[in-house]
């Protein structure tokens, strides 16, 4: 009976023990909560999470749909795309702020040739590099360009416009020659068949060539008050061929044709020609010219794009990146020189986040689109595929880039809210660019910030404990049989191995441990 007895009373106080492990344990919680509450910044990582969730769902705030839907018609009408106004940023600069349902598709500075490289990979692959939309984008360029500013259109004309209409590449292209038929000076007919027809560049080149000896010869008879159309296609097609120089290897050549082009058309900034001339200076690593190109550029007043602003940290990042340690860095803090190309970098990821992981090879590229969206995935995968190249040649620029671009995040934790040296990022990115990229790539997102598991253990937790008190509260006798049930159950198999060991162990051994 003895040791019964004794055993019995160790039963009963490990079942009592047990009863308050729980409660100890959860106030030991809550004071490691409260004493690490500084270093794990937990009231800001719980803000962001909550204005993240938020603005993921509804996408601006309600005070904002409610100033734009409602108040902004009553105090002086919507905000037309050419009248946009300024949003100041954090160091007194000023950025247009663009309309909030719009997001510009602008055309893609680097675009390449269906015929010679876009169909080859379909040829390959089987996979459609283009979209319906993205193409539909590019029949209207070229009909408003081309086409557009006649006041008699001619007969070749009306077939031309047709042609770029077509979805069907084998009906543009016998359209094409039955511009020619009627017109053997239709340089539009020329211009279809070197982007659809030619299966290479160097036959592209020689059909553009023929293109510009046609546009000449019919701008020389044209009535001068009829030429603005045959201009804009003779800066179409003199850019297509310092494309084709670029291409075939003749790059000092390339370079020459795009400087002379950006002299004598000075006012077609929109076609964003100076773009073209940057990879071709940084293939040449001309990085004295690349630096000339943006002092004229990379000014305030002018529209940005992911080729602007990278191309501006890779040559900070060329002149530190060689030497660059991150545990030298961490030791001795950065210089001058290492904190103005960090500071590059964090500029050019927060106005396109998504170009360093196709240029540290984490996400696969595809070929870029005809249109490009900026700041989005689609400018990304433009600039990268022809520019990665330049970033690998420069010794060390991406060992800078891996461990430095993710720092950008830090510094806008709410980027859909309020933006560091730009306006905010746009929400409708990501739905754009599903448009004007193929179905079987993986568009990149806006980075997320993912809470730490510490935080969401203990949001869990107290969650749980506060549904467990107020059940207790509203229904005490019937979470009484529940927690008893509980425990009987959980304490059922210590209960069977305490028997085991009781059947196991001599009697001795019990009498001498209950003394003790």
């Amino acid at each position: 009976f003895f040791e019964i007895g004794h055993l019995d009373k160790l039963k009963s106080w490990l079942s009592w023990s047990w009863t308050y492990i729980c409660a100890v344990w959860f106030a030991m919680v809550l004071t490691m909560i409260y004493v690490l509450r500084s270093p794990l910044k937990l009231q800001d990582t719980l803000t962001s999470g909550e204005l993240w969730w938020y603005f993921r769902k509804y996408g601006t705030s309600f005070i904002e749909q409610v100033s734009v839907s409602h108040l902004r018609p009553l105090l002086g009408g919507v905000e037309s795309s050419s009248t946009t106004g300024l949003f100041s940023s954090v160091n007194g600069e000023a950025e247009p702020r663009p309309s909030v349902s719009e997001c510009k598709v602008w055309r893609n500075p680097l675009n390449l040739f269906r015929g010679a490289e876009y169909s080859r990979y379909t040829w390959v692959t089987g996979k459609e590099p283009l979209t319906y939309y993205d193409m539909n984008l590019s029949a209207q360029d070229h009909q408003t360009f081309f086409t557009g500013d006649t006041q008699q259109i001619k007969a070749e004309d009306t077939v031309m416009q047709k042609a770029w209409r077509e979805r069907n590449p084998q009906a543009r292209i016998r359209a094409a020659y039955q511009a020619i038929e009627m017109n053997h000076e239709c340089a539009a007919a020329y211009v279809l068949l070197a982007e659809e027809e030619a299966t290479t560049i160097t036959e592209a080149e020689r059909l553009f060539k023929q293109a510009l000896r046609s546009g000449k010869r019919e701008q020389r008879v044209q009535d001068p008050v009829t030429t603005g159309k045959d201009i804009n296609l003779l800066v179409y097609i003199k850019r297509r061929l310092a494309m084709c120089a670029r291409k075939l290897g003749r790059i000092k050549e390339a370079v020459k044709m795009m400087r002379d082009l950006m002299k004598e058309f000075p006012l077609l900034g929109m076609l964003n020609i100076h773009e073209n001339l940057l990879e071709a200076l940084l293939e040449l690593q001309a990085y004295a010219d690349v630096q000339a190109v943006l002092a004229k550029y990379d000014d305030i007043s002018l529209p940005k794009s992911a080729t602007i602003c990278y191309t501006s940290a890779l040559l900070k990042a060329r002149a530190v990146s060689e030497k660059f340690s991150p545990e030298a860095a961490s030791r001795r803090g950065l210089s001058t020189a290492e904190m103005n190309a960090v500071e590059a970098i964090h500029r050019a990821v927060e106005f396109n986040p998504h170009v360093p992981k196709y240029l540290l090879e984490m996400k696969s590229l595809i070929l870029p689109p005809e249109h490009i969206l900026k700041r989005g995935d689609s400018e990304a995968v433009a600039y990268a595929f022809f520019h990665l190249q330049h970033w690998k040649r420069a010794e060390g620029a991406l060992n800078l880039l891996h461990c430095t671009w993710e720092g950008t995040f830090r510094i806008i934790p709410y980027p859909l809210e309020k933006g560091h040296l730009f306006y905010p990022y746009p929400g409708c990115t990501e739905t754009a660019d599903r448009e004007l990229l193929p179905t079987f790539h993986e568009v990149s997102v806006y980075p997320k910030k993912e809470l730490p598991f510490f935080i969401l253990f203990t949001a869990g937790l107290c969650s749980f404990t506060a549904m467990l008190a107020m059940l207790t509260h509203q229904f005490p006798e019937l979470m009484g049989v529940f927690v008893k049930a509980f425990f009987s159950t959980l304490f059922t198999p210590l209960g069977f191995f305490a028997d085991k060991m009781e059947s196991f162990m001599p009697s001795s051994f019990w009498h001498q441990l209950t003394r003790i």
